[in-house]
């Protein structure tokens, strides 16, 4: 099966309340490197012809400026927590120079709360400048296609929550999870990229830890991964990359990846 080459751009790569925290005077938070620096994880993908975004966080408006997006097809939402949907509304820029709805991607549950969050996207009578959204139901059984991008859904647990991962080819996310059943772990195997959520070093009742990370990344056989979804408890940038193996690296946000064109 071919795959269209892709490019990765990690949009953000913190976790709910983002680093720097609000309020916060840690090494982390006050660190001059820019890579210590990480808005509400998101990453886009963009083909020759398509260009996707997986969840809108909150820091979505600024993260789309950021990187001058000017066309963007579809969002994918891996759940519905706040830090993952709370950009949703600003959609509507591209939808007024579009002229089209945003396609939405997302499980059933996640599409209630889109409509409970931001119910005036929906109502019959359209006041001007409103967001015009096109709900499409996704689920981890059935793989889609977004444009000529090729999308294998992922089930992954935040801890009794169902959250949905998405692979593109040979390149695989996964956020917001701290457990992955055997029969799902089979889609991920033959990636040559992962991307897991890695929160910080101690344990966590719904956030794969470092170490944990790691092993699930040993485990798969991936040639490279990358860790997001990072908390300012996790440590500097600097420090932790000169401790993880060395097919392992921190994601950071702005950075981009050229995933090949084969599945494999």
């Amino acid at each position: 099966m071919s795959y269209p080459a892709l490019t990765i751009t990690f949009l953000g790569t913190g976790t709910s309340s983002g680093v720097p925290m609000i309020a916060c005077e840690c090494p982390v938070c006050t660190s001059s490197d820019p890579k210590d620096n990480r808005l509400r994880s998101s990453i886009m993908v963009q083909s020759a012809t398509t260009t996707l975004v997986v969840d809108s966080g909150p820091d979505f408006r600024c993260q789309m400026l950021r990187e001058k997006v000017k066309k963007l097809d579809a969002i994918l939402f891996t759940h519905s927590h706040k830090d993952h949907l709370a950009g949703l509304d600003d959609i509507r820029a591209f939808n007024f120079f579009s002229h089209l709805p945003t396609q939405i991607y997302a499980t059933e549950p996640t599409q209630e709360a889109i409509v409970r969050e931001f119910p005036y996207a929906f109502y019959e009578t359209r006041y001007p400048g409103l967001p015009e959204l096109k709900l499409n139901t996704i689920s981890s059984a059935v793989p889609f296609k977004v444009g000529d991008i090729p999308v294998t859904p992922i089930l992954v647990w935040h801890l009794k929550m169902p959250v949905l991962g998405f692979r593109f080819g040979s390149f695989t996310y996964i956020t917001d999870a701290n457990r992955i059943d055997e029969e799902e772990k089979e889609k991920i195997r033959g990636s040559q990229t992962l991307v897991l959520n890695a929160l910080r070093k101690e344990s966590h009742i719904s956030h794969f830890s470092l170490s944990e990370a790691i092993a699930i990344s040993q485990e798969l056989k991936i040639p490279q991964s990358f860790f997001t979804h990072i908390s300012h408890q996790l440590g500097k940038h600097q420090d932790v990359s000169a401790e993880l193996p060395e097919n392992i690296s921190l994601a950071y946000d702005g950075m981009r990846l050229q995933v090949p064109a084969s599945a494999q």
